[in-house]
Formats: C-alpha cells, structure tokens, sequence
C-alpha cells in the first residue's frame, strides 16, 4: 500500500503519467484522429455549401455577358447597379410584407391549433395525422392545386365561392399582382402551420402540469392561466418556430413563382423572386449574383437581431 502511494507521488513529481491511466493526447493528435469520421461531411458542406457560395460572390464582382462570357472584374459595380434599380424600394417593401404577414398568421394560427390538438378527443391521432400533410407534400405540388384551383375559368375554389354567393362571379386571383400575393400568403401560411404547430405542442407537453394545477388552485381563469402560465413556458417554442419560418418563408420561391410569375412586372415580387427574374428574364448572371449576396446579408442581420432580441434560448423566470 506504502509502496504504491509513494509511485503514484513520485510519478506525479515526475510528470509521468499514473499507472492505469490512459495516456493523454495532444489537441493536434486528437484533430488528426477525427479527420476520417468528419472528412466526408467537410467534403459535402465544401461542394454544397461553401463552393456555392464563394463562386457566387465571386460572379458578383464579375461583368457577365448574356452569352455567359466573363469580361474581368467591375468590383462592387453590380451591387451599385442592383441597389438604384427603381423597383427595388417596392421590392423590399413586398419582401418584409410578405415575411412579416406570414410568419405572424403562422404563429398566431399555430398557437390555436397546438392547444386544441393539445386537448384529448375522439380521432385526436388522425386530425394530427392530416395536419402533417401540407408539410409533406411538395410546396410546387400543393401550389399548383391552389393555382388551379383558384383560375377564374376552371378553378373549383372559384365555382365554389360563387356557389355560396361569397363572389358575385369568378375572380381572377392570380391575374392581378396584389390578388396573387395576398393568396400566397395564404398559401405560405398554409403550407407553414404543420411543422409550426408541432413545435408548439411540443411545448406544450413540456409545461409541467404541477403549474397548471396550481393557477387552478389558486383561483386563475383559464385565460388568466393561459396568459400567465402556459404562454411564458411556450417563449421558446415559439421563438425556435418563428426564426425558422423567417428564414424559410424569405428564402421561399415555388409558391410566389407559380402564383405571380406569370404577372407582368415587379409589383408582386420579393427580393428572393427577383433573383430569379433577373437570371431567368434578364440572364443577368452577375446582377443575379449581386443581389442574391445582398439577401444572404439580409437573412443574417434579420437573424443576428432576432436572437439579439428576442433571445430564444433564455430560460422562463
């Protein structure tokens, strides 16, 4: 016993490392042991991601023919020229509408559904069942029914509003530009409620009902008790629902360009559309590319001010 002690003292003094550890490996050593478990990943985020990425703003600072033929570099010159465009203003203005109207009627909506969901009722399993449909099926997919549906000729949602006297005749929802976006909004919302209303209940299954039960007891309403107790524990699952649809519904193309890509002009778009009808109708591969930086840089500070202000992961007091 004497003898062990004294080895383990004397190791320790030594700098040895004691019998029966393991030893000990340098930070270096240990990076180059994770590189074969994490060299495919870097390898798939360097293709998909960061590639991308760098050859886009490096297309931005270029000036591209409509043939595709790269004529040296303009520096910022196509981020001057993007940003004086004079539909750009309004543009924007239908980017932050658009997100803002969204996201809100998305939350609000989820919040309705996640506490009836919440409660238990004959066939609860398959009403959660169908909500997860819309998020299941492809967003092109589902547009198009709505597209269809909604034509003043042929659409069934047209006849149907006629049949129950909510329009006096057929309207053309996606022919004039503030129609369309309004109904992709609804779309967008639509489309968005599934995996927001999840994230809600997932909340709520997390609220301890030890704290439901004391609101009760001590005489709280329901509404009291919503607003005081199961709102406040719903902060963070609201918050997480929220930064994702942000930055989802900004970054949304199918729905805006199947319900308003066929209207003339800019009146309907968002900046994420603008994009595409500057690649697509301009094949301006430069100016496509400046702006698309310009909406990476966006998304950023949105998110940075987001998690600065609301900070989602603080704990409920």
């Amino acid at each position: 016993m004497t003898s062990t002690a004294e080895s383990t003292r004397a190791g320790a003094a030594t700098g040895r490392p004691r019998r029966g550890s393991p030893p000990k490996r340098s930070g270096a050593s240990d990076l180059l042991h994770a590189v074969p478990w994490t060299l495919p990943a870097l390898i798939l985020i360097f293709g998909v991601v960061l590639f991308p990425a760098g050859y886009m703003i490096y297309n931005s600072t270029r000036k591209i023919s409509l043939a595709g033929v790269d004529h040296g570099s303009v520096g910022l010159k196509n981020y001057i020229t993007v940003l004086s465009r004079p539909e750009l203003p309004g543009i924007l203005l239908n980017t932050l509408v658009w997100v803002v109207a969204v996201v809100a009627i998305t939350v609000l909506i989820g919040l309705a559904l996640a506490q009836f969901l919440d409660k238990n009722f004959p066939g609860r399993r398959w009403v959660r069942m169908a909500i997860i449909i819309p998020w299941a099926a492809s967003v092109v997919m589902t547009t198009t029914v709505f597209v269809y549906g909604l034509d003043p000729f042929y659409g069934i949602i047209n006849k149907f509003l006629v049949d129950i006297h909510l329009l006096a005749e057929p309207f053309g929802f996606t022919k004039e530009p503030v129609p369309a976006f309004i109904s992709s909004i609804g779309i967008a919302v639509f489309v968005s409620l599934p995996f927001t209303t999840y994230t809600i209940l997932a909340g709520l299954a997390g609220i301890p009902s030890d704290m439901l039960e004391a609101a009760k007891v001590d005489g709280a309403s329901a509404i009291r008790s919503y607003f005081g107790v199961t709102l406040p524990n719903l902060r963070n699952a609201i918050a997480l629902a929220a930064l994702i649809n942000i930055i989802n519904v900004f970054n949304s193309l199918p729905i805006l360009k199947l319900m308003t890509g066929s209207i003339p002009g800019y009146k309907a778009d968002t900046t994420t559309t603008y994009v595409f009808k500057l690649l697509q109708n301009e094949q301006r591969i430069d100016l496509s590319s400046a702006l698309s930086v310009i909406n990476f840089l966006i998304v950023l500070v949105v998110v940075a001010l987001y998690l600065w202000i609301v900070k989602p992961m603080k704990e409920v007091a």
